[in-house]
């Protein structure tokens, strides 16, 4: 069976796939709990890696989105204009059909930047700003889901302790319960032998007579 992963990691500055098992939430959750904290950026660190600025928060159930990645460029100091440099050769790129072969590609991209006027170094700049700053963001949120594991952790064991004490309560309320029947029935023997003394015939009579009393 393939190993279940988180499914991917970062070599250098190229993503690698993992081709795994997708794993479940609740080991999802255990491998999570079980890695040790992801640790801030230096403070020396290139911006793209600090996110210095307001980084956005991805909370429980929501997605990446377009509004929520802008955020992350600007926290990460990567001006709009290097944004779009970046968009300008994607577009370029995804452009080209599917079977043109790699080297006549990258001749095609380059002879358009270069009339754009655009140094492929800027490119390669922007785009590995752009990989750090997301790579940045995946630590932010790494840190910011083990913060909410911990806490959750803490709050189950609160409520497992509270449930505990709880059953606790039951166990004792049906054992003083048990308790009570059974002393009240060991008094109602003894009360019964005066009755037994007197016969079952004056028993009935007296309980069918009397406004206080009512028939078994």
């Amino acid at each position: 069976m393939a190993k279940k992963s988180l499914g991917e990691s970062v070599l250098g500055w190229f993503v690698v796939r993992e081709d795994d098992e997708e794993a479940s939430p609740a080991e999802l959750i255990e491998e999570y709990a079980a890695k040790p904290a992801a640790q801030p950026p230096a403070p020396d660190a290139p911006k793209s890696l600090r996110l210095d600025g307001e980084v956005p928060m991805v909370t429980a159930g929501r997605h990446l989105d377009a509004a929520i990645l802008e955020k992350v460029y600007q926290a990460a100091k990567i001006s709009p204009e290097e944004q779009e440099r970046v968009k300008k050769a994607q577009a370029l790129v995804d452009s080209l059909p599917a079977e043109t072969p790699q080297d006549v590609k990258r001749q095609i991209v380059e002879a358009s930047l270069k009339a754009f006027q655009i140094p492929i170094e800027d490119i390669v700049e922007g785009a590995v700003e752009q990989i750090q700053a997301l790579e940045a963001y995946i630590q932010h949120g790494a840190r910011h889901t083990q913060s909410v594991l911990g806490d959750a952790q803490k709050r189950i064991e609160k409520l497992q302790a509270e449930i505990l004490e709880i059953k606790k309560l039951m166990e004792l309320q049906v054992s003083t319960q048990q308790g009570l029947a059974r002393s009240c029935n060991d008094e109602k023997v003894k009360v019964q032998k005066v009755l037994e003394f007197f016969g079952q015939e004056i028993v009935a009579k007296v309980v069918r007579d009397s406004p206080k009393l009512v028939e078994p």
